[in-house]
């Protein structure tokens, strides 16, 4: 029987913020960059500061304003696709091995140690395992990564004893 533990609520929750917020610095800045200009608009104050006061030449702040909204637009897009694959994420702990991705695999026999002093506390656990050029390698897994890891650390626990 194979033990899933999907990708955090608390990552997935910190993605769609950051979504939000380039969503919105690009909104933001275009509203100052290229609205403020009209009488109607509410930030026609902050056109006169950095354009008409300042000779018809816009000011630095003015130009970041004007040029920043695609950026950030496309900085969204890009975490939203991000997103998106993290979605199918998962850590599988089948009867031989870790699955994290199809290439990245750690059979069982090959962990050493694990080091759970902190799960309870912190949540995130290491254990150190031989990789194929028989080097140590220290891999640490915490709550914040993988939602069910209490589950896959006593299917661990109980393989590796």
């Amino acid at each position: 029987m194979a033990i899933e533990a999907p990708i955090s609520k608390f990552k997935r929750t910190n993605y769609r913020i950051s979504i939000i917020l380039c969503a919105a610095m690009a909104v933001i800045f275009a509203y100052d960059g290229y609205l403020s200009k009209y009488e109607w608009s509410m930030r026609h104050g902050f056109y006169e500061e950095h354009v008409i006061d300042n000779d018809g030449k816009p000011t630095s702040t003015m130009i970041f304003n004007r040029q920043s909204p695609p950026f950030f637009a496309v900085a969204a897009v890009l975490l939203g696709g991000y997103l998106l694959v993290l979605r199918r994420k998962k850590l599988i702990a089948d009867e031989n091995e870790l699955v994290f991705s199809d290439t990245d695999k750690i059979a069982y026999d090959s962990i050493e140690k694990i080091d759970k002093t902190y799960f309870e506390k912190k949540g995130f656990f290491v254990f150190t395992y031989k990789n194929e050029n028989g080097k140590e390698v220290n891999r640490k897994l915490s709550d914040r990564t993988y939602d069910n890891l209490g589950a896959i650390l006593d299917h661990l626990v109980a393989k590796i004893s």
